[in-house]
């Protein structure tokens, strides 16, 4: 699926509806063309900011090189879903990510800005079918994020995605599904009355609001 806003709602749309279309396995993209928004504290799941951790390897010299490559490939992943072909599967784009993140660590702010962090963000969440893999996005991920060099948000929405992945409780909720009746949860959510505090740590909106947008998506899915 798509990337919500600070990711927006295609984007965000295409990273979250896990089940909805032709997905077997739930999957949580925000609802926008932007990625969640970035707080000064991660979220509960995510470490400390403590100092940065040695999986967050990247220099702080800006790679344009990479940036570029990051953002070409999200344009990719992104034209993929809404029906462009690509000659670049989600496994080739995949493969490749797996490369960039065993040579820099997380592809971090420093490393390939804001937009190409996101890139990296969202091709992990859809490298659903090397869950291996996923989980090492993820730690990678959350160690960039407990630095300071990645957004809690693309953390929330990555370690619910695995969660799901596996059939687990999720902690924010950001998995849906489009079911008979509109957006539920891909599958339960960890200390519910809870969700509204986590979401807020990690700069997400609340889920009410969350799942009014995805109503709206999958309204347009059914259609």
């Amino acid at each position: 699926m798509k990337l919500p806003s600070p990711i927006t709602v295609p984007l965000l749309a295409l990273l979250t509806l896990a089940a909805c279309g032709t997905s077997s396995r739930s999957t949580g993209d925000p609802p926008s063309s932007s990625p969640p928004a970035s707080p000064s504290a991660p979220s509960p799941a995510a470490p400390s900011a403590a100092a940065p951790s040695a999986a967050v390897r990247s220099p702080v010299a800006f790679d344009k090189a990479l940036h570029d490559e990051l953002v070409g490939m999200l344009k990719r992943d992104q034209a993929d879903r809404e029906g462009t072909p690509q000659s670049e599967s989600d496994q080739a784009r995949t493969a490749r990510l797996k490369e960039i993140l065993r040579t820099h660590g997380w592809p971090t702010f420093a490393l390939a800005g804001e937009d190409g962090g996101n890139a990296a963000w969202a091709i992990a969440q859809h490298s659903d079918l090397d869950p291996a893999f996923q989980q090492e996005a993820l730690d990678l991920l959350r160690a960039a994020v407990s630095a300071r060099q990645a957004s809690p948000g693309n953390l929330a929405y990555l370690e619910d995605r695995v969660a799901a992945g596996r059939g687990e409780p999720q902690v924010y909720g950001t998995q849906i599904r489009c079911g008979p009746d509109g957006p539920v949860p891909a599958t339960p959510i960890r200390d519910e009355p809870g969700v509204e505090r986590r979401r807020a740590e990690a700069g997400l909106p609340t889920l009410a609001s969350y799942l009014a947008e995805m109503t709206t998506i999958c309204a347009q899915d059914t259609n």
